[in-house]
């Protein structure tokens, strides 16, 4: 290990070329984050901490300049090689599992800082973790108090640098982006000039920091209800600084101008926004949420969003489905929309085996046997005698015959109040505040960390998956229900928090019991969309958007919010579609992985070999979709856009998805667009259409400009191209 005075003599602690970061010690020992180059004071201490007594040194609405983050010096170090997948989400010191990642190379690094605060006696060790060459790093904190008092903690950064760019390099030449999230209308990025954000204050005039940031966080527990836990600072030269927030529990990010440069700096939940404060007693720790910085030199979002790829690769939880990527049938989006019976399902298992879907999943309402409806009363996820006279497994056997695999739908956090589990499970199983069980919409939400409630999902799985043969489970969250639980003295969002690591626990605990069960995590569509979940669930639901003419913007951004093999889009084709907007729904979601639904059994021959064209095309491509980049020649969509382009680059060629709707633009160039792929400049390629092949698209190259010519003919049309 090296020690403070050797640090004091050689100040340079930890570098990474690509990133273009180092962390560096003063003779005092303060140790320091960011772009080398930069002044000492617009760099950021390495560890930032609020807590009780203990807030900052400069007060306003940011979370840097704090006290003990002022006051933390050296005190050693060190750096081990590791091996793939040990540095996955999920893995906090509380609540590991150690599973394997998807890690396609070793040599990745860790080092470990530690710090010390000389007055309340907190130790602070952050753990950066990156791979020699790569454009990314992952940082996570661990707080240990060997003080004499207990701490209050109210606010901890997962990262924290500076000095990303000074003024001399163009502060004014910064463009930050981010992420709207709401239902039915995920993923939509929007962009602002840094200095419409954070406008100069003339510093030299007053002598002070400015007060503010551009913040963004999420509220409650739908991590992404409001926003993705995913933004970044991108300059005209095409650099790129993208990160992300490993989160379901609460998380905040904040940019701004510091010393004349700008400033990043990550958290998970805090007290100020979340309600969460962590009591740390003598000899007590806590680990921080985990966060990854990449960084593009040059190819701006689309190459920044390509390392973001391969990381989270990198850090989920290995599994089969993530190469095989099986088409899924689900009997909900515009079709039975929870109403499932034997009689509407046997149909349906036929004709969606007809049409090539290899998994079958039985949406909500299989359990709903009460007169009063199933929205209250969840909890038992018993089969329904009515709905099913000759039980269930007729329909779980009639999946098997068609070659599928059966699914279903699950709400597992969650309890209606009129159910017996309300009464039987004791009151320490289900969230509270104030000492007053929680309720929201018609349901109470259990609590992990207690034992009769894992237990009781535990014995719901052994049946559902044991007994029945089920290999494929929907898992829904639907309700938010606030800042989370109070548990004794606990504060509502350190209580979440522990659910959540006890809820990620036992979802890994599921796929150990079970190798091969997939599992879908869902929000209502996209509400819970982040890399907590997805290193351990196969899939992500991306939306619940019911109309196939608002969901291209959707599946065109999906691949910013999760890997592409894991972001499952809706497709649902109907009888008496055109057969243009059979193709428009089914192209959109090539790219991703299948959620393909509708009244299959009630389509005309033409009409099912139309579906039956395009889950084939997907069956064919789907290996270049588990190892492809994402990239977006028009850029990031908008949500009213009438032309939207979506592409995957990788190691057998290129594929690109281009929607042509009506809007603003749509008749411009005579229903020809012109998009740049500069990946392909000067290769001589041939564009060929993949899907559909009869809808009058084509597309012409020029390779010396690097420029593709896509026309199609009608709006509401779309087209799946390889290049």
């Amino acid at each position: 290990m090296t020690t403070a005075v050797e640090a004091a003599e050689s100040s340079l602690l930890w570098s990474h070329e690509s990133l273009g970061l180092h962390a560096i010690a003063d003779s005092a020992g303060s140790v320091r984050l960011g772009a080398p180059g930069q002044d000492w004071d617009s760099l950021l201490p390495l560890v930032e901490v609020t807590a009780t007594g203990h807030g900052r040194t400069w007060s306003g609405e940011r979370f840097i300049d704090t006290a003990i983050g002022a006051r933390l010096v050296y005190r050693d170090q060190e750096t081990v090689q590791e091996g793939d997948g040990q540095e996955r989400a999920g893995q906090e010191r509380a609540g590991q599992t150690g599973q394997k990642g998807d890690g396609q190379e070793g040599g990745r690094q860790r080092t470990t800082i530690r710090l010390a605060d000389p007055v309340t006696g907190l130790v602070a060790e952050i753990t950066l973790w990156s791979r020699p060459g790569a454009g990314f790093l992952r940082s996570q904190v661990r707080l240990v108090n060997e003080g004499s008092e207990t701490l209050q903690l109210e606010s901890v950064s997962s990262l924290a640098l500076g000095g990303v760019l000074d003024a001399s390099g163009g502060l004014d030449d910064l463009t930050v982006h981010w992420a709207d999230n709401d239902w039915l209308a995920e993923c939509r990025w929007r962009q602002a000039a840094f200095r419409d954000r954070i406008v100069p204050l003339s510093r030299a005039a007053h002598g002070h920091e400015g007060r503010g940031c551009f913040e963004r966080y999420s509220q409650g527990s739908w991590s992404t209800g409001r926003h993705l836990p995913i933004a970044a600072l991108t300059d005209r030269t095409g650099r790129a600084w993208l990160w992300q927030i490993e989160s379901s529990a609460g998380w905040r990010f904040e940019t701004g101008e510091r010393e004349g440069a700008a400033y990043l700096a990550l958290f998970g939940p805090d007290d100020a926004h979340h309600q969460w404060r962590r009591t740390l007693a003598p000899g007590e720790e806590f680990t921080s949420v985990p966060a990854v910085l990449v960084r593009a030199e040059t190819g701006g979002l689309d190459a920044a969003f390509g390392e973001l790829t391969a990381y989270r690769r990198r850090i989920r939880r290995a599994h089969p489905d993530h190469t095989a990527l099986p088409v899924i049938y689900n009997d909900y989006m515009n079709t039975l929309m929870g109403d499932p019976t034997t009689d509407k399902l046997l149909p349906l298992v036929e004709a969606a085996g007809s049409a090539g879907a290899e998994v079958f999943v039985i949406d909500a309402g299989w359990y709903d046997d009460d007169a009063q409806g199933w929205w209250d009363a969840v909890g038992a996820w018993d089969a329904s005698d009515r709905r099913f006279p000759g039980g269930i497994q007729q329909v779980l056997d009639a999946v098997r015959k068609q070659g599928m695999t059966p699914g279903l739908w699950l709400e597992p956090e969650v309890v209606g109040v009129r159910s017996p589990l309300a009464r039987t499970l004791p009151p320490e199983a289900f969230f509270r505040r104030g000492g007053v069980r929680v309720t929201e919409h018609g349901r109470h939400h259990l609590d992990l960390r207690h034992p009769a409630a894992r237990a009781h999902l535990d014995q719901v799985v052994d049946r559902i998956v044991g007994d029945w043969g089920v290999g494929y489970l929907k898992l829904d969250y639907n309700v938010n229900v606030g800042p989370g639980t109070e548990n004794g003295a606990e504060s509502a969002g350190a209580g979440l928090l522990g659910h959540h690591r006890a809820h990620l626990d036992w979802m890994a605990s599921l796929l150990d019991r079970y190798p091969d069960l997939v599992l879908e995590n869902c929000s209502s569509g996209g509400l819970r969309m982040d890399y907590a979940q997805l290193a351990v669930a196969q899939l992500q639901s991306t939306s619940d958007q019911q109309d196939p003419l608002r969901y291209p913007p959707i599946a065109a951004a999906a691949a910013t919010a999760a890997a592409p093999e894991q972001a499952a889009v809706w497709a649902y084709p109907q009888p008496g579609f055109s057969p243009d907007a059979i193709a428009f729904t089914l192209t959109g979601a090539l790219l991703g992985r299948i959620h393909l639904s509708g009244f299959l059994d009630r389509m005309s021959e033409a009409e099912l070999e139309l579906v039956r064209s395009g889950v084939s095309v997907y069956r064919s491509i789907r290996q270049e979709i588990a190892d492809g980049l994402p990239f977006w020649p028009l850029g990031l969509p908008s949500w009213e856009d009438a032309w939207l382009a979506h592409g995957l680059r990788g190691p057998a060629g290129t594929l690109l998805t281009v929607w042509r709707r009506e809007g603003a633009g749509a008749y411009d160039g005579g229903g020809a667009r012109t998009l740049p792929i500069p990946h392909l400049r000067g290769t001589d390629i041939r564009p060929t259409v993949l899907y559909p092949v009869d809808a009058d698209a084509s597309a012409t190259w020029n390779a010396a400009a690097g420029e593709l010519t896509v026309s199609l003919p009608r709006v509401d049309t779309a087209v799946l191209l390889r290049l």
